[in-house]
Protein backbone atom coordinates (compact mmCIF):
# COMPACT_ATOMS: atom_id res chain seq x y z
CA UNK A 1 0.00 0.00 0.00
CA UNK A 2 1.24 3.53 0.52
CA UNK A 3 4.88 4.32 1.11
CA UNK A 4 4.15 7.39 3.25
CA UNK A 5 3.82 6.86 6.96
CA UNK A 6 1.68 8.48 9.62
CA UNK A 7 3.36 10.64 12.16
CA UNK A 8 3.24 10.57 15.93
CA UNK A 9 1.20 12.86 18.15
CA UNK A 10 1.98 13.87 21.69
CA UNK A 11 -1.15 13.91 23.87
CA UNK A 12 -0.91 15.38 27.33
CA UNK A 13 -1.02 13.07 30.30
CA UNK A 14 -4.43 12.50 31.88
CA UNK A 15 -5.03 14.69 34.85
CA UNK A 16 -7.99 15.40 37.07
CA UNK A 17 -9.18 16.16 40.56
CA UNK A 18 -10.46 12.65 41.20
CA UNK A 19 -8.31 10.02 42.87
CA UNK A 20 -6.51 8.14 40.10
CA UNK A 21 -7.41 4.45 40.18
CA UNK A 22 -3.81 3.26 40.02
CA UNK A 23 -3.20 4.88 43.39
CA UNK A 24 -5.29 2.17 44.99
CA UNK A 25 -3.58 -0.77 46.61
CA UNK A 26 -3.11 -3.50 44.04
CA UNK A 27 -3.45 -6.42 46.44
CA UNK A 28 -6.74 -5.18 47.89
CA UNK A 29 -8.11 -4.72 44.40
CA UNK A 30 -7.14 -8.21 43.35
CA UNK A 31 -8.77 -9.56 46.47
CA UNK A 32 -11.99 -7.65 45.76
CA UNK A 33 -12.53 -9.49 42.50
CA UNK A 34 -11.15 -9.97 39.02
CA UNK A 35 -13.65 -7.51 37.50
CA UNK A 36 -12.49 -4.74 39.80
CA UNK A 37 -8.84 -5.44 39.13
CA UNK A 38 -9.43 -5.42 35.35
CA UNK A 39 -11.28 -2.10 35.45
CA UNK A 40 -8.47 -0.47 37.41
CA UNK A 41 -5.81 -2.10 35.23
CA UNK A 42 -7.23 -0.25 32.21
CA UNK A 43 -5.50 2.87 33.56
CA UNK A 44 -2.16 1.15 34.19
CA UNK A 45 0.72 1.05 31.74
CA UNK A 46 1.02 -2.19 29.80
CA UNK A 47 4.35 -3.67 28.74
CA UNK A 48 4.30 -3.55 24.90
CA UNK A 49 5.29 -6.77 23.17
CA UNK A 50 2.75 -7.30 20.39
CA UNK A 51 3.67 -4.24 18.31
CA UNK A 52 7.41 -5.14 18.38
CA UNK A 53 6.35 -8.67 17.39
CA UNK A 54 4.42 -7.23 14.44
CA UNK A 55 7.51 -5.31 13.37
CA UNK A 56 9.64 -8.46 13.53
CA UNK A 57 6.99 -10.40 11.59
CA UNK A 58 6.97 -7.79 8.82
CA UNK A 59 10.76 -7.83 8.58
CA UNK A 60 10.85 -11.63 8.47
CA UNK A 61 8.19 -11.65 5.74
CA UNK A 62 10.23 -9.19 3.69
CA UNK A 63 13.34 -11.36 4.01
CA UNK A 64 11.35 -14.43 2.95
CA UNK A 65 9.89 -12.49 0.02
CA UNK A 66 13.35 -11.44 -1.16
CA UNK A 67 14.56 -15.03 -0.86
CA UNK A 68 11.67 -16.25 -3.00
CA UNK A 69 12.28 -13.41 -5.46
CA UNK A 70 15.88 -14.56 -6.10
CA UNK A 71 16.66 -11.76 -8.54
CA UNK A 72 19.96 -13.17 -9.96
CA UNK A 73 18.17 -16.32 -11.07
CA UNK A 74 14.96 -14.79 -12.38
CA UNK A 75 16.01 -11.38 -13.74
CA UNK A 76 18.66 -9.95 -15.98
CA UNK A 77 19.27 -6.70 -14.10
CA UNK A 78 19.68 -6.67 -10.29
CA UNK A 79 20.96 -4.24 -7.67
CA UNK A 80 23.45 -5.28 -4.94
CA UNK A 81 24.21 -8.65 -6.50
CA UNK A 82 26.66 -9.36 -3.66
CA UNK A 83 23.54 -10.12 -1.58
CA UNK A 84 22.93 -13.18 -3.72
CA UNK A 85 19.30 -14.27 -3.85
CA UNK A 86 18.41 -11.31 -1.60
CA UNK A 87 19.52 -8.71 -4.16
CA UNK A 88 16.95 -6.19 -5.42
CA UNK A 89 15.20 -5.69 -8.73
CA UNK A 90 16.41 -2.85 -10.94
CA UNK A 91 15.33 0.68 -9.96
CA UNK A 92 13.29 0.95 -13.16
CA UNK A 93 11.25 -2.05 -12.10
CA UNK A 94 11.10 -1.27 -8.38
CA UNK A 95 12.46 2.10 -7.17
CA UNK A 96 11.82 1.11 -3.53
CA UNK A 97 14.58 -1.55 -3.49
CA UNK A 98 12.49 -4.67 -3.35
CA UNK A 99 11.15 -7.71 -5.21
CA UNK A 100 9.27 -7.95 -8.47
CA UNK A 101 5.51 -7.55 -8.66
CA UNK A 102 5.28 -11.18 -9.74
CA UNK A 103 6.90 -12.28 -6.47
CA UNK A 104 4.56 -10.08 -4.45
CA UNK A 105 1.61 -11.69 -6.23
CA UNK A 106 2.91 -15.12 -5.28
CA UNK A 107 3.40 -14.10 -1.66
CA UNK A 108 -0.17 -12.84 -1.23
CA UNK A 109 -0.42 -9.26 -2.52
CA UNK A 110 -3.91 -7.83 -2.90
CA UNK A 111 -4.99 -8.60 -6.45
CA UNK A 112 -8.70 -8.04 -7.02
CA UNK A 113 -9.02 -10.46 -9.92
CA UNK A 114 -7.78 -13.37 -7.80
CA UNK A 115 -9.91 -12.31 -4.84
CA UNK A 116 -13.09 -12.16 -6.92
CA UNK A 117 -12.58 -14.96 -9.42
CA UNK A 118 -10.09 -17.10 -7.53
CA UNK A 119 -11.89 -17.09 -4.17
CA UNK A 120 -8.71 -15.83 -2.48
CA UNK A 121 -10.22 -13.58 0.18
CA UNK A 122 -7.19 -14.23 2.37
CA UNK A 123 -5.28 -11.72 0.25
CA UNK A 124 -7.20 -8.94 2.03
CA UNK A 125 -5.19 -9.81 5.15
CA UNK A 126 -1.89 -11.18 3.82
CA UNK A 127 -1.18 -8.02 1.82
CA UNK A 128 -0.77 -5.95 4.99
CA UNK A 129 2.24 -8.08 5.97
CA UNK A 130 4.06 -7.54 2.67
CA UNK A 131 6.08 -4.53 1.54
CA UNK A 132 7.24 -3.34 -1.86
CA UNK A 133 10.78 -2.50 -0.81
CA UNK A 134 13.27 -1.52 1.87
CA UNK A 135 12.17 2.12 1.93
CA UNK A 136 8.51 1.12 2.15
CA UNK A 137 9.27 -1.30 4.99
CA UNK A 138 11.39 1.16 7.00
CA UNK A 139 8.83 3.97 6.74
CA UNK A 140 5.94 1.79 7.90
CA UNK A 141 7.80 -0.02 10.66
CA UNK A 142 9.19 3.19 12.18
CA UNK A 143 5.67 4.61 12.19
CA UNK A 144 4.29 1.44 13.73
CA UNK A 145 6.84 1.58 16.55
CA UNK A 146 6.18 5.26 17.29
CA UNK A 147 2.39 5.05 17.22
CA UNK A 148 1.71 1.44 18.14
CA UNK A 149 3.88 1.11 21.24
CA UNK A 150 2.28 4.17 22.82
CA UNK A 151 -1.20 2.80 22.18
CA UNK A 152 -0.30 -0.69 23.43
CA UNK A 153 1.08 0.81 26.63
CA UNK A 154 -2.25 2.57 27.17
CA UNK A 155 -4.73 -0.12 26.11
CA UNK A 156 -2.94 -3.47 26.04
CA UNK A 157 -2.04 -5.95 23.33
CA UNK A 158 -5.48 -7.47 22.68
CA UNK A 159 -7.38 -4.31 21.82
CA UNK A 160 -4.55 -2.70 19.83
CA UNK A 161 -3.81 -5.96 18.02
CA UNK A 162 -7.44 -6.29 16.93
CA UNK A 163 -7.57 -2.61 15.99
CA UNK A 164 -4.46 -3.00 13.81
CA UNK A 165 -5.51 -6.16 11.96
CA UNK A 166 -9.17 -5.22 11.43
CA UNK A 167 -8.22 -1.73 10.23
CA UNK A 168 -5.78 -3.26 7.77
CA UNK A 169 -8.56 -5.51 6.51
CA UNK A 170 -10.86 -2.50 6.15
CA UNK A 171 -8.24 -0.62 4.17
CA UNK A 172 -7.74 -3.58 1.83
CA UNK A 173 -11.49 -3.93 1.37
CA UNK A 174 -12.02 -0.31 0.31
CA UNK A 175 -8.92 -0.39 -1.87
CA UNK A 176 -10.16 -3.49 -3.71
CA UNK A 177 -13.42 -1.73 -4.61
CA UNK A 178 -11.60 1.17 -6.30
CA UNK A 179 -8.14 0.02 -7.42
CA UNK A 180 -8.62 -3.12 -9.49
CA UNK A 181 -5.87 -2.98 -12.11
CA UNK A 182 -2.80 -3.08 -9.86
CA UNK A 183 -1.60 -5.08 -6.89
CA UNK A 184 -1.40 -3.48 -3.45
CA UNK A 185 0.80 -4.27 -0.43
CA UNK A 186 1.78 -2.61 2.82
CA UNK A 187 0.73 -1.89 6.40
CA UNK A 188 -0.34 1.71 5.78
CA UNK A 189 -4.06 0.93 6.06
CA UNK A 190 -3.49 -0.61 9.48
CA UNK A 191 -1.31 2.34 10.52
CA UNK A 192 -4.02 4.79 9.53
CA UNK A 193 -6.38 2.65 11.57
CA UNK A 194 -4.24 3.36 14.61
CA UNK A 195 -4.45 7.09 13.84
CA UNK A 196 -8.21 6.80 13.48
CA UNK A 197 -8.36 4.94 16.79
CA UNK A 198 -6.37 7.71 18.47
CA UNK A 199 -8.88 10.27 17.25
CA UNK A 200 -11.98 8.36 18.38
CA UNK A 201 -10.32 7.52 21.70
CA UNK A 202 -9.78 11.22 22.31
CA UNK A 203 -13.43 11.92 21.49
CA UNK A 204 -15.01 9.11 23.48
CA UNK A 205 -12.78 9.72 26.53
CA UNK A 206 -13.02 13.49 26.17
CA UNK A 207 -13.66 14.26 29.84
CA UNK A 208 -10.43 12.68 31.11
CA UNK A 209 -8.06 14.73 28.93
CA UNK A 210 -6.40 18.00 29.78
CA UNK A 211 -5.66 20.49 27.00
CA UNK A 212 -8.03 18.40 24.91
CA UNK A 213 -8.66 21.01 22.21
CA UNK A 214 -4.94 21.38 21.50
CA UNK A 215 -4.56 17.60 21.35
CA UNK A 216 -7.53 17.30 18.97
CA UNK A 217 -6.28 20.03 16.63
CA UNK A 218 -2.77 18.55 16.56
CA UNK A 219 -4.08 15.08 15.76
CA UNK A 220 -6.41 16.38 13.04
CA UNK A 221 -3.57 18.29 11.38
CA UNK A 222 -1.39 15.16 11.33
CA UNK A 223 -4.22 13.07 9.86
CA UNK A 224 -5.02 15.64 7.16
CA UNK A 225 -1.36 15.95 6.14
CA UNK A 226 -0.93 12.19 5.86
CA UNK A 227 -4.13 11.77 3.86
CA UNK A 228 -3.12 14.66 1.61
CA UNK A 229 0.13 12.88 0.73
CA UNK A 230 -2.04 10.06 -0.58
CA UNK A 231 -3.01 12.12 -3.64
CA UNK A 232 0.48 11.49 -5.05
CA UNK A 233 0.79 8.82 -7.76
CA UNK A 234 1.59 5.21 -6.83
CA UNK A 235 0.15 5.70 -3.33
CA UNK A 236 -2.96 3.70 -2.41
CA UNK A 237 -4.91 6.40 -0.59
CA UNK A 238 -8.06 4.27 -0.62
CA UNK A 239 -6.29 1.86 1.73
CA UNK A 240 -5.43 4.84 3.94
CA UNK A 241 -9.03 6.08 3.95
CA UNK A 242 -10.51 2.62 4.52
CA UNK A 243 -8.07 1.89 7.34
CA UNK A 244 -8.69 5.27 8.95
CA UNK A 245 -12.48 4.92 8.87
CA UNK A 246 -12.27 1.38 10.25
CA UNK A 247 -9.89 2.42 13.02
CA UNK A 248 -11.98 5.48 13.84
CA UNK A 249 -15.10 3.34 14.39
CA UNK A 250 -13.17 0.59 16.18
CA UNK A 251 -11.75 3.16 18.58
CA UNK A 252 -15.23 3.89 19.91
CA UNK A 253 -15.71 0.14 20.48
CA UNK A 254 -12.30 -0.98 21.80
CA UNK A 255 -10.79 2.12 23.44
CA UNK A 256 -13.64 3.29 25.66
CA UNK A 257 -12.62 3.99 29.27
CA UNK A 258 -14.78 4.17 32.43
CA UNK A 259 -15.00 7.51 34.20
CA UNK A 260 -12.24 8.22 36.72
CA UNK A 261 -14.81 9.27 39.28
CA UNK A 262 -16.77 6.02 39.00
CA UNK A 263 -13.67 3.85 39.37
CA UNK A 264 -12.32 5.94 42.24
CA UNK A 265 -15.63 5.87 44.11
CA UNK A 266 -16.03 2.12 43.73
CA UNK A 267 -12.53 0.85 44.37
CA UNK A 268 -10.63 3.49 46.37
CA UNK A 269 -11.82 6.11 48.82
CA UNK A 270 -15.55 5.38 48.81
CA UNK A 271 -16.15 7.82 51.68
CA UNK A 272 -15.32 10.82 49.52
CA UNK A 273 -18.43 11.12 47.39
CA UNK A 274 -17.40 14.41 45.78
CA UNK A 275 -15.22 12.45 43.40
CA UNK A 276 -17.91 9.95 42.54
CA UNK A 277 -19.89 9.24 39.38
CA UNK A 278 -23.15 7.34 39.24
CA UNK A 279 -22.47 5.50 35.99
CA UNK A 280 -19.44 3.68 34.64
CA UNK A 281 -19.77 5.24 31.16
CA UNK A 282 -21.38 8.43 29.98
CA UNK A 283 -24.45 8.22 27.75
CA UNK A 284 -22.62 9.62 24.72
CA UNK A 285 -19.95 6.91 25.10
CA UNK A 286 -22.60 4.19 24.98
CA UNK A 287 -24.32 5.77 21.99
CA UNK A 288 -21.05 6.02 20.07
CA UNK A 289 -20.23 2.40 20.96
CA UNK A 290 -23.54 1.09 19.59
CA UNK A 291 -23.59 3.25 16.45
CA UNK A 292 -19.96 2.42 15.60
CA UNK A 293 -20.48 -1.32 16.03
CA UNK A 294 -23.54 -1.24 13.75
CA UNK A 295 -21.69 0.79 11.10
CA UNK A 296 -18.70 -1.57 11.22
CA UNK A 297 -20.79 -4.70 10.77
CA UNK A 298 -22.89 -3.13 8.02
CA UNK A 299 -19.88 -1.66 6.23
CA UNK A 300 -17.79 -4.84 6.22
CA UNK A 301 -20.77 -6.95 5.17
CA UNK A 302 -21.72 -4.63 2.30
CA UNK A 303 -18.10 -4.32 1.19
CA UNK A 304 -17.54 -8.07 1.06
CA UNK A 305 -20.79 -8.65 -0.82
CA UNK A 306 -19.93 -5.99 -3.40
CA UNK A 307 -16.38 -7.32 -3.77
CA UNK A 308 -17.58 -10.87 -4.33
CA UNK A 309 -19.86 -9.57 -7.08
CA UNK A 310 -16.94 -7.85 -8.83
CA UNK A 311 -18.24 -4.36 -8.08
CA UNK A 312 -16.14 -1.52 -9.54
CA UNK A 313 -16.83 1.61 -7.50
CA UNK A 314 -15.19 3.88 -10.08
CA UNK A 315 -18.04 3.24 -12.50
CA UNK A 316 -20.50 4.69 -9.99
CA UNK A 317 -18.34 7.57 -8.76
CA UNK A 318 -16.69 9.59 -11.49
CA UNK A 319 -14.68 11.79 -9.13
CA UNK A 320 -13.60 9.29 -6.47
CA UNK A 321 -10.31 8.51 -8.21
CA UNK A 322 -9.14 12.00 -7.23
CA UNK A 323 -9.12 10.84 -3.61
CA UNK A 324 -6.14 8.63 -4.44
CA UNK A 325 -4.34 10.66 -7.09
CA UNK A 326 -4.71 14.20 -8.41
CA UNK A 327 -2.98 14.72 -11.80
CA UNK A 328 -0.79 17.81 -12.19
CA UNK A 329 1.79 19.11 -14.63
CA UNK A 330 4.45 17.39 -12.51
CA UNK A 331 3.03 13.84 -12.64
CA UNK A 332 0.42 11.64 -14.23
CA UNK A 333 -2.08 9.38 -12.51
CA UNK A 334 -2.13 6.89 -15.36
CA UNK A 335 -1.64 3.52 -13.68
CA UNK A 336 -2.56 1.19 -16.50
CA UNK A 337 -0.75 -2.13 -16.31
CA UNK A 338 1.88 -2.50 -19.02
CA UNK A 339 2.58 -5.76 -20.76
CA UNK A 340 4.70 -6.97 -23.64
CA UNK A 341 4.18 -9.30 -26.57
CA UNK A 342 6.99 -11.88 -26.45
CA UNK A 343 8.37 -14.26 -29.02
CA UNK A 344 11.11 -16.81 -28.34
CA UNK A 345 13.12 -17.80 -31.39
CA UNK A 346 15.90 -20.16 -30.37
CA UNK A 347 18.15 -18.23 -27.98
CA UNK A 348 16.63 -14.90 -29.04
CA UNK A 349 13.76 -13.23 -27.15
CA UNK A 350 11.76 -10.51 -28.94
CA UNK A 351 9.63 -8.15 -26.88
CA UNK A 352 7.19 -5.43 -27.94
CA UNK A 353 5.82 -3.02 -25.33
CA UNK A 354 2.05 -2.59 -25.55
CA UNK A 355 2.02 0.97 -24.16
CA UNK A 356 4.74 2.72 -26.21
CA UNK A 357 5.35 0.28 -29.08
CA UNK A 358 9.07 -0.10 -28.35
CA UNK A 359 10.74 -3.26 -29.66
CA UNK A 360 13.64 -5.07 -28.03
CA UNK A 361 15.75 -8.11 -28.87
CA UNK A 362 17.61 -10.08 -26.20
CA UNK A 363 19.85 -13.11 -26.26
CA UNK A 364 18.18 -15.16 -23.57
CA UNK A 365 17.51 -18.88 -23.98
CA UNK A 366 14.40 -20.28 -22.26
CA UNK A 367 13.48 -17.00 -20.56
CA UNK A 368 11.41 -17.34 -17.40
CA UNK A 369 8.29 -15.26 -16.69
CA UNK A 370 10.21 -13.18 -14.13
CA UNK A 371 12.96 -12.41 -16.63
CA UNK A 372 10.44 -11.43 -19.29
CA UNK A 373 8.61 -9.21 -16.79
CA UNK A 374 11.81 -7.47 -15.78
CA UNK A 375 12.82 -6.80 -19.37
CA UNK A 376 9.29 -5.62 -20.18
CA UNK A 377 9.35 -3.14 -17.30
CA UNK A 378 12.62 -1.68 -18.56
CA UNK A 379 11.37 -1.55 -22.15
CA UNK A 380 8.12 0.22 -21.27
CA UNK A 381 9.63 2.74 -18.79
Amino acid sequence: MAEHHPSDIQINSRQGTAIHPVEADGQSLQASGSVAYWEVKQFRKWIPWLIPSFVIANIVMFIITMSVNNCPKNSVSCIARFLGRFSFQSLKENPLLGPSSLTLRRMGALEVNKVVHGNQLWRLVTCIWLHAGVFHLLANMLSLLVIGIRLEQEFGFLRIGLLYVISGFGGSLLSSLFIQSNISVGASGALFGLLGGMLSELITNWTIYSNKVAALVTLLVIIVINLAVGILPHVDNFAHIGGFISGFLLGFVFLIRPQFGWVSQRYTSQTNSSFGANHKFKIYQCVLWIVSLILLIAGFTAGLVLLRRGFDANRHCSWCHYLSCVPTSKWSCNSETTYCLSQQVGNQLNLTCSSNGKFGTYILPNASNSEIQGLCSSLCS
